[in-house]
């Protein structure tokens, strides 16, 4: 596919997740795939974790760059790269694009992820810091490609989906018969990614995504059946702080999605200090996201057979001890 080619979408097949499957295993192993018996004993639940927080750069979306810069190297009149992130999104973006020596400047919001950032230029990236959130980075980041002929690389495209499914592929095809599958929905990859993956294998799984109560844009608009913007206040979940869906991703999340959970900046981290104890990993808000969506639900999840994708572990220090020194 074309990288430009992202006005209209249709999910990848499976002969298209194998294809990128191989671009990414050029690089990094699957990620593992736990069952941890001190989280299951605490919510009471046969649950997985997909752990996508063991990726080179601490995250999912790291596949989602991998795929999209395979493509984009083709191209030799790329002179450079533009993209606008809170974290992951840029270090997938630095981390692929530094393969293929391509420089990048990345827009982040003011006040962005300290350790986040220091990723990212340590990847080769130059950073721009402005805007006070995603959205007002990402228009930013826009006008500055335009003026300056940089190639900018989209929060969502049809490449980075095709990329970031190959965890859920990893997944679906190494744990059978899931019975439901939290992710969380920021700008929506992760879930196109998960739907794409169990539509293309034939599997029953139902996905079920979890959105910030304060960043709620997907959850209304999912509800309301269009894109509904809404300002992204929160503290914790810095990865789902979406203002304004993606048409695209919206339509793929609506035709394949059970249901949207929403939970607050508290339930996150309180999933993040039960993940931290129950398997010593540590999670981003973000990335405890579907923990707190099957902690709010796990009454009707016991005898079933569950998955959380533990989407990043990329958490300024400060930040985490803080959280885990707040719990009861």
């Amino acid at each position: 596919m074309n990288v430009s080619a992202a006005s209209t979408y249709s999910a990848p097949s499976l002969a298209e997740l194998h294809a990128a499957s191989g671009v990414v295993y050029a690089t990094m192993p699957p990620t593992p795939h736990y069952q941890w018996p001190v989280l299951a004993e605490a919510l009471d639940v046969d649950v997985w974790v997909k752990h996508e927080n063991h990726a080179p750069t601490g995250a999912f979306k790291v596949r989602g760059g991998l795929v999209y810069m395979s493509a984009l190297s083709r191209d030799r009149s790329v002179p450079g790269l533009m993209a606008a992130t809170r974290g992951n999104h840029g270090q997938s973006v630095a981390f692929a694009a530094r393969e293929h020596g391509i420089p990048v400047t990345i827009v982040v919001p003011r006040g962005n992820s300290v350790e986040k950032n220091a990723a990212m230029r340590a990847l080769g990236a130059q950073l721009i810091e402005d805007g006070e959130d995603f959205q007002e980075a990402s228009e930013i980041a826009a006008a500055l490609a335009e003026r300056d002929g940089l190639h900018r690389v989209p929060s969502f495209h049809p490449l980075l989906v095709q990329g970031v499914a190959t965890y859920a592929h990893e997944l679906f095809s190494v744990v059978p018969l899931l019975d439901t599958v939290y992710v969380p929905i920021g700008m929506g990859s992760g879930g196109c990614g998960t739907i794409a993956a169990r539509d293309a294998l034939g599997v029953r799984t139902e996905i079920v995504g979890v959105v910030s109560a304060s960043a709620p844009a997907y959850a209304l608009s999912l509800a309301e059946g269009r894109a509904i913007s809404h300002a992204a206040t929160t503290r914790i979940a810095d990865g789902l702080a979406c203002r304004t869906p993606d048409p695209r991703a919206l339509a793929m999340l609506s035709a394949g999605l059970a249901r949207v959970v929403q939970v607050t900046d508290d339930e996150v981290e309180a999933a993040m200090r039960v993940m931290f104890s129950a398997t010593h990993n540590a999670a981003e808000g973000a990335g405890a996201a579907a923990l707190a969506g099957l902690v709010q639900e796990r009454e009707a999840m016991r005898g079933r057979r569950v998955a959380v994708v533990l989407s990043g572990g990329n958490v300024d220090a400060n930040v985490f001890a803080r959280v885990l020194g707040s719990g009861d």
